[in-house]
């Protein structure tokens, strides 16, 4: 038995660092012993510089360095937590990020429960399922976003979010494709653009790269662009509502949209996630727009329709009508990435999606946003009343508020400095974005009664 709890000295001596730095040891307590044999350790010191003199051959990607500070939401994390230490009794609210805060619905959860229950017997276990997503889930997808639209079963490929499919479609179109986006606009489509070497370097004066056409959507214009204004390129993101102004395109907007497309030979890849909030008879997919199968890709997601931010499960739409410009299809290629790159949505997730959809899901589902509208309002006439013009609400869970000749950071810094409350400054989203933060609707009424509290008193 003294073998088996034996340490050996050698063992010791190359590991000691990391032995003493896990362990439960109290400097305090000089009465520790070891059972087994007797031992010595020998400490030797390492430089940071020994540590970190190696290098290897292998480049970094320069695209990668390409790429400023850090990405948006992680920055505003670092910020919060650095304002956290400093006042480390504040109540701090979170309005900035759009990560939903309300519990998924049981009905949702539920049938999650069931399905991973399943998994610990012989007849509900599976193991790998199909890359594009199980059949009845894709199915009811279809049947529920799409139904009349042309759009069949095969044209829909379920994923773990629509944020991850960007960055598989950026796969698909490789580097050597020109891009525009809407500015401001949600940045993974300009971030991935930039780490596939689709642009150019960051030009500081602009706040802007390189090789990528930023379609400026401002209040004047309604938050559309200029089309007549804006020449071709090979992709075209275009969120609807948008995020971060809250806007949503009108029916005759994505009319234009898509003959601009079609007239350039253009592709859209059109961000459908927050399609749920849009509470008039603007579209609610691109798909419903004569010629858009042609033209165009659809991405959505059930993360801020159920509360699946941590769930993971969307979907991306790419119709056989859709062909590169020697006639291939684009969902050939599409499926090739995923079979390559993924291995399917969880079962478990795919459970709850096929809950999501259900009648009694659905229900949940529209509660859940109707709840998250009305913050949005309270939100919304809060600003109002202290003067300041006020955009989106209507169809999105985001409010922008407009600061002219402010800087977004400086007003998100005085903001959480002054009430302790974090937003998202808005040049976080593109150029387009400075003078304005985006305030998030995500988050308990409480919360959001308070913050709202605090930017009365703030800005009164």
């Amino acid at each position: 038995m003294a073998a088996t709890h034996s340490l050996s000295s050698a063992a010791l001596s190359s590991s000691s660092s990391s032995f003493f730095s896990h362990s439960s040891f109290n400097a305090k307590n000089p009465k520790v012993s070891f059972p087994g044999t007797r031992f010595r350790v020998k400490c030797v010191a390492t430089s940071q510089d020994s540590m970190t003199a190696y290098k290897t051959s292998v480049p970094r990607n320069a695209n990668m360095a390409k790429l400023q500070a850090g990405y948006l939401f992680p920055e505003i994390a670092r910020r919060r937590n650095a304002h956290l230490q400093k006042y480390p009794d504040a109540k701090v609210i979170s309005l900035g990020i759009g990560d939903t805060t309300e519990p998924i619905p049981e009905v949702i959860t539920s049938a999650m429960a069931k399905r991973s229950h399943a998994l610990s017997t012989l007849e509900g276990y599976s193991g790998y399922g199909a890359e594009q997503g199980e059949k009845p889930v894709r199915a009811l997808i279809g049947k529920t976003f799409y139904s009349g639209l042309g759009i069949e079963e095969d044209d829909i490929f379920v994923s773990d979010g629509a944020k991850c499919d960007i960055t598989r479609l950026q796969l698909v179109f490789g580097s050597n494709v020109s891009m525009a986006v809407q500015d401001p606009s949600y940045p993974a489509y300009v971030d991935s653009s930039v780490i596939l070497g689709q642009t150019g370097q960051y030009e500081k004066d602009a706040e802007k790269y390189g090789n990528i056409e930023y379609m400026r959507c401002t209040p004047e214009n309604g938050f559309f662009p200029d089309l007549t204004k804006i020449p071709r390129t090979d992709i075209i993101f275009f969120c609807s509502p948008n995020n971060p102004t809250g806007s949503s395109a009108t029916r005759e907007q994505l009319t234009q949209l898509v003959q601009f497309a079609k007239k350039n030979g253009s592709i859209i890849v059109y961000d459908s996630a927050y399609a749920m909030y849009i509470s008039d008879d603007n579209p609610r997919s691109i798909f419903e727009i004569p010629g858009a199968k042609e033209v165009a890709i659809e991405t959505s997601s059930f993360s801020k329709y159920a509360g699946f931010t941590g769930v993971r499960l969307g979907w991306t739409v790419v119709p056989k009508e859709l062909m590169f410009s020697d006639g291939f299809p684009v969902a050939k290629d599409f499926n090739r990435i995923v079979c390559t790159c993924f291995n399917g949505a969880s079962n478990i997730a795919q459970a709850g999606g096929l809950a999501c959809l259900s009648p009694e899901g659905l229900e949940a589902m529209r509660g859940v946003i109707g709840f998250y509208k009305e913050n949005t309002s309270i939100i919304m006439d809060t600003f109002n009343s202290l003067g300041f013009n006020v955009y989106g609400g209507k169809n999105a869970p985001y409010v922008w508020v407009r600061f002219p000749g402010r800087s977004s950071w400086d007003v998100f810094a005085e903001i959480l400095e002054k009430t302790h409350v974090v937003t998202t400054p808005g040049s976080g989203f593109g150029p387009g974005g400075e003078g304005f933060i985006r305030v998030s609707a995500f988050g308990h009424r409480e919360n959001v009664l308070e913050a709202c509290r605090r930017f009365k008193q703030l800005y009164k």
